[in-house]
C-alpha cells in the first residue's frame, strides 16, 4: 500500500482554523462526537489524501476552505463507529433526484446488472460492508479514501460504479478510472458478445436521439469534460460555477444519457451484464466523432456567451 505524503507542520494559524472548524461541526452535527485530537488527526489524514491528487501545491488553509465539512464529519464519525453518523449516512439524499443514497446505489446496480436482482442486491450489500472494512489487506476502506473535497453521497455513488465496472472488466485489460473522474466515459474496449454490430447500431441511434434532445449548454459541458477531457477545476471556472455545482450537472447529464440510451437498449432486448459500461464506452467513441462537439462548434457556443476556449 502506498504511503501518503507527509504534511508540513501546522502553523498556529492552521491550528486556529482547525479549532474553528471543529466547533462549527459540533454545532452542525451535534450527535457526531469526535474528540478534538482525533478530529485534527483525521483532518491531517484527509489532507494527505488530497495532496497527490492536486496538480498544484495546496496549503492547509486552502484544504480547509474547500472541505465539505458536514459530509466529512459524517464520514469520520462512521470510521469512528458512531451510530449517529451512520444514521446520517443512511438518510443521506442525492442532490439531483433527492432519493436516499441506498436507493441511488440500487438504481446504479440495476443498470450494471439488468434483470439480475440477486446480483443487484449483492452488489449494494457488499459495497456497504466495504465502507469501513477493506476489500483486501493492501487496500483502504472506502470511507478512509474520502478527502472531503466532494459531496459525500455523489462520491460514494461514483466509487460504487467504478468498483463494479472494474470487477466486470477485470479480464478485458481496461484500467478503471479514478474515483473522482468517473463521469468521463471509458476508452474503447475490445468487443464482447453483447457488443455485436446489432447493439452498436442500436446504441448509435439511441445516442443520436439523446444528443438531439439536449441543449447547447449541455453539449458544451459534454464537449469540454468528456470529449476534450478538460479538468473539473478549469471547466468550473469557464462556466462560472463552483466545482460541486459542476459535478452535479455532470452527474445529471451522465444519468440522463444512461437512462435514455440504456432504457432504449433494454427495450430492444439487451440481456447482458455491464450495460452501463457498454453505454459509457460506446459514448466516448461517438462523442469523438460528433461534429456538434467539435472545437469550432464549441467555440461558437462559447462566443455567444462572450467567452472563448482556453489557449
Amino acid at each position: 500500500m502506498t504511503t501518503p505524503p507527509t504534511t508540513p507542520a501546522l502553523t498556529p494559524a492552521d491550528r486556529g482554523r482547525a479549532a474553528l472548524l471543529y466547533h462549527f461541526v459540533r454545532l452542525q452535527v451535534p450527535g457526531v462526537r469526535i474528540p478534538e485530537a482525533k478530529f485534527l488527526a483525521h483532518l491531517e489524514r484527509s489532507y494527505r489524501i488530497l495532496l497527490p491528487k492536486s496538480p498544484e501545491p495546496v496549503s492547509f488553509a486552502a484544504f480547509l476552505e474547500g472541505l465539505y465539512a458536514v459530509d466529512w464529519a459524517v464520514c469520520v464519525g462512521c470510521l469512528e463507529g458512531q451510530n449517529a453518523a451512520w444514521e446520517l449516512l443512511f438518510s443521506a439524499r442525492t442532490g439531483r433526484s433527492d432519493c436516499l443514497l441506498v436507493d441511488a446505489l440500487r438504481a446504479r446496480a440495476v443498470r450494471l446488472y439488468p434483470r439480475d436482482e440477486e446480483r443487484q442486491d449483492t452488489a449494494v450489500t457488499e459495497f456497504w460492508s466495504n465502507l469501513i472494512a477493506p476489500e483486501s489487506e493492501d487496500s483502504l476502506p472506502v470511507l478512509a479514501r474520502y478527502d472531503g473535497h466532494r459531496p459525500l453521497a455523489p462520491w460514494l455513488i461514483r466509487v460504487f460504479q467504478n468498483w463494479h465496472l472494474s470487477k466486470l472488466r477485470q479480464n478485458s485489460g481496461v484500467t478503471a478510472l479514478p474515483d473522482d473522474d468517473y463521469a468521463i466515459p471509458m476508452d474503447p474496449a475490445r468487443s464482447t458478445t453483447d457488443t455485436a454490430p446489432r447493439w452498436h447500431d442500436a446504441f448509435v441511434q439511441a445516442a443520436r436521439e439523446w444528443l438531439n434532445a439536449i441543449d447547447d449548454e449541455e453539449r458544451l459541458l459534454l464537449g469540454l469534460r468528456w470529449r476534450y477531457r478538460m479538468s473539473q477545476r478549469d471547466a468550473a471556472k469557464l462556466f462560472g460555477l463552483n466545482e460541486g455545482t459542476l459535478t452535479r450537472r455532470t452527474d445529471k447529464l451522465r444519468d440522463k444519457a444512461l437512462e435514455q440510451i440504456g432504457g432504449k437498449l433494454v427495450a430492444d432486448g439487451w440481456t447482458g451484464d455491464d450495460l452501463e459500461g457498454f453505454v459509457l464506452t460506446e459514448l466516448g467513441a461517438l462523442l469523438t466523432d460528433d461534429p456538434r462537439l467539435s472545437a469550432d462548434n464549441l467555440g461558437r457556443i462559447l462566443a455567444a456567451k462572450g467567452k472563448a476556449l482556453p489557449a
